[in-house]
Formats: structure tokens, C-alpha cells, sequence
């Protein structure tokens, strides 16, 4: 490597997982061009990888939040690009953070055109800031991670319903104040879901409630895809939800039977899978694969939200190639417009897929579904969109709840290691917002 170049990630390079850093290469020559890498390894052993080409000005530096990129993974001015970017070395994985107590390891590196390294750096990305606590549940039905900020609190609540196994969500949002329990939506051992109870997800929503540091008697719901209905369900039919986030989800209850108190209270909105259509990749585009909802048939699949005391934050992207999470987002508007409720308020991203994650990690177009009996399924979403889509959401997702989560007295602040900087609106082009 040389010496006189320098690749700094500032302001440090430590920093949460959700945060954005700036990249800066000092000490090339004037106008040289060079390529930037970035390189992880994930918890299952997957690589991904990203990089992209950039001409140093006058001075022989480069600055990602200035410079444009020429080529690579992405173009143009990116500032995160070479995060949101990173493909896996084999195809249909996504990347997979599962435990939150490690920091995600990325190194950033800078090279010649020849392909000489210059100069390396090392970017942990941490999922928990210091003196907040996690800690394994294993209760009556419940299965799950408690997540809680330092402080004596009172803190708001937030119930993460996941369909796949991960704690970075979870994590991330207690970081910013909240008492987080995440769940994982259960299957058998062949991925099947046989039929589903809601009295477990209300035994975890009391655990939760039930929380020393927890203020308030309701609690905020953040969910996805089959755990968007899930979250539904509990708002319609069980006490105690104040706030839920949907996001790419449907209006129906999908797949299997839902029973509540030993009674059935909604029928499947079943799908089929000879209606996914191939892709040249190997993977398949489900999107039409799902039911009509509207169908007469279908009506008792159709989740009451009407019946529904709580906010909700219903969240769709334009391009997901799972189901059509905006047309269902757009009946369920209809649904409470027809019933004078005004307790929601809709957003959508033209240009974004099904996986809207917390912001910053590897966009993941393709990979094995749950419940596709081996199929890899599309995804959706132009990564650059979608990667501006995430930012957007994320912020609004805290802001949601911070608005309709009260708790019962003045809450002490969590503590954090790192400082952090108001960020204006990331994603410009598109947004919908009602």
C-alpha cells in the first residue's frame, strides 16, 4: 500500500448500522482515477462486494458525498453507494444479519487502475450503541428477542412481527428509544406455516406491555409481507395496539387459517404458484401468483381494519414483484375513506421493491422464499431508488411512532455512543405521500 494515501471514514469508523459515513481518499495524485471497494462477509458465509470508479480533483483527493462515480456497481454522486450496492458472490442470497451483539465488518479499500491497493480501512457497523440490553424470551408461546434502551424510562413500545429471522430492525429501532420485542413469524420444518393463532402474538404484545421500562397502555406494531396482516389482525381484533407500520403487505389474511380464542376469524387468501412467472436468472416473479382479495370468495379473508382503534402508517413499494402491495394498500385506503376513518396516512415509492429494510445494507434483488417450495423469488426495486426509498421510510417510520406511541410520563432519553446529525430527506423523486 502506499503511504502518502490516506481512505478516512468520518466522522468515525465506528458507527451504527443505520447511519451514513463520509469516504474520503487524500494524498493521490491530481486528476488520478482509482477504484473504490468495499468487501463483507456475512453470518452464513456469503461475500458481497461492490465497487466504483472515481478521478481525484486537483488537490488528489476524492469525496463520495461530491465526486460522481464512472462506472462500477453504481454511478453518479452516491454518497452510501458503495454500501447499498455490495452483490453477493452467488446468486439468490441476501445478506443476512441475525445476531445484533456483533458489528457487521466492512472494509473499504482504494486501488489503482492496475489494481495495486493504496490504502484499506475497516467500517464497523454496530446494531446495539452501548449500555443497551438484549436479552433472549423463551415464555409460555413466545419465542423471541427483548431489546431495551439504557435509562429508567418510561420508553414506548413497538412489537417487530418478522417473517425472516433477523434482529437488525428490531435493534436499530431501539436505538432510537423504543422497548422492541421481535418475533418470528412460525413455520414447520419445512417452511409451512399449518395454521396460525393470534393468541400467541397477543400473549407476546402483554409480555411487552408488561416490560418495567415500558410506558403507556398501547403499543406500536412494525411488520412486513405476511407479518403485515398479522399486525392487522391484532389491531382489528385485539385491545392494546396504538400504532401499526405495514409495510409491503396485504389486506387479506394470506396462506393459512387465523384463529383467535379457539375460533376461526378469518379464511386464507390462498395463492398458486404455477401462476409465477420465470426469469432469466432462475428466480420467478410471484406478484400474480396471490388471489384477488375482492373476489367474492375471498371476502372472508379481508381483515376488518375498520373495527380498528390505532394508527396506521401504510407503506408500499411501486416495483414489488412479491405480491401488489400498492393496490392492496390502495384498497384498504378505500376501505376506511368508505367507513369515515381518517386514522392512517399512506406512502409509496415508485421505483421500490418487496425488502425495505432499514437503510444501508446490500439491496437484495433475488433469494429463496418461505413458502415457495424451493422457488428463488424477484424481488423488485432499481437499487438506487430503493436505497433512497429506505432512508425515507426508516425516518418516517420512527417518526410515526414517536407521534402516536405516549407513554404515561416523561421518558429519560437513552444514552448514545454516537452522535447524530439531522439528516434532510434523502429520497426526492416519487415519493407519494397522503
Amino acid at each position: 500500500m502506499s503511504s502518502q494515501v490516506r481512505l478516512r471514514l468520518l466522522p468515525s469508523a465506528r458507527c451504527l448500522f443505520d447511519e451514513p459515513i463520509q469516504v474520503k481518499v487524500e494524498g493521490l495524485r491530481s486528476r488520478q482515477v482509482v477504484t473504490m471497494r468495499t468487501r463483507l462477509t456475512d453470518e452464513k458465509g456469503v461475500v458481497f462486494s461492490s465497487s466504483a470508479t472515481y478521478r481525484a480533483d486537483g488537490s488528489g483527493e476524492v469525496d463520495l458525498k461530491r465526486d460522481p462515480s464512472l462506472g462500477g456497481t453504481y454511478i453518479g454522486v452516491e454518497p452510501m453507494g458503495l454500501l447499498w450496492s455490495m452483490r453477493p458472490d452467488t446468486m439468490h442470497k441476501r445478506f443476512q444479519k441475525t445476531r445484533s451483539l456483533e458489528p457487521q465488518v466492512v472494509k473499504f479499500s482504494v486501488h489503482e487502475e492496475e489494481g495495486r491497493r493504496l490504502a484499506e480501512e475497516t467500517n464497523e457497523r454496530l446494531l446495539m450503541a452501548n449500555g443497551f440490553n438484549r436479552v433472549l424470551v423463551k415464555e409460555g408461546n413466545i419465542s423471541g428477542v427483548l431489546f431495551t434502551p439504557p435509562g429508567d424510562g418510561p420508553f414506548p413500545a413497538v412489537f417487530d412481527i418478522s417473517t425472516l429471522r433477523s434482529e437488525l430492525r428490531a435493534s436499530l429501532l431501539a436505538n432510537k428509544g423504543f422497548v422492541v420485542l421481535t418475533v418470528t413469524v412460525p413455520t414447520d420444518k419445512a417452511g409451512k406455516i399449518q395454521e396460525m393463532h393470534l393468541d400467541m402474538f397477543e400473549e407476546a404484545m402483554d409480555f411487552l406491555k408488561q416490560q418495567p421500562k415500558v410506558g403507556g397502555k398501547g403499543i406500536g406494531i412494525i411488520s412486513r409481507s405476511k407479518g403485515a396482516d398479522i399486525a392487522l389482525s391484532l389491531a382489528a381484533f385485539v385491545p392494546g395496539v396504538d400504532a401499526v407500520a405495514w409495510v409491503n403487505g396485504c389486506n387479506a389474511n394470506v396462506g393459512t387459517p387465523l384463529y383467535y380464542k379457539k375460533q376461526q376469524i378469518l379464511s386464507p387468501l390462498l395463492f398458486d404458484l404455477s401462476k409465477c412467472i420465470p426469469n432469466e436468472s432462475g428466480a420467478v416473479i410471484a406478484k400474480h401468483a396471490l388471489d384477488d382479495p375482492r373476489a367474492e370468495k375471498n371476502k372472508g379473508s379481508l381483515i376488518p381494519i375498520e373495527q380498528a382503534t390505532s394508527h396506521f402508517l401504510f407503506a408500499a413499494g411501486e416495483d414489488d414483484l412479491n405480491w401488489d402491495s400498492k393496490a392492496y394498500m390502495d384498497q384498504m385506503v378505500e376501505r376506511l375513506k368508505c367507513h369515515g376513518k381518517e386514522n392512517f396516512e399512506s406512502v409509496s415509492y415508485p421505483g421500490a421493491g418487496h425488502l425495505l429494510e432499514p437503510p444501508y445494507g446490500p439491496f437484495c434483488s433475488s433469494c429463496l422464499h418461505v413458502e415457495s417450495k424451493g422457488l428463488s423469488i424477484l424481488w423488485g426495486g432499481e437499487p438506487k431508488i430503493h436505497a433512497a426509498a429506505e432512508v425515507h421510510l426508516w425516518n418516517k417510520i420512527q417518526k410515526f411512532f414517536k407521534t402516536h406511541l405516549i407513554c404515561d410520563k416523561p421518558q429519560t432519553k437513552p444514552s448514545y455512543k454516537f452522535k447524530k446529525k439531522k439528516k434532510k430527506d434523502d429520497y426526492k423523486a416519487g415519493v407519494k405521500e397522503k
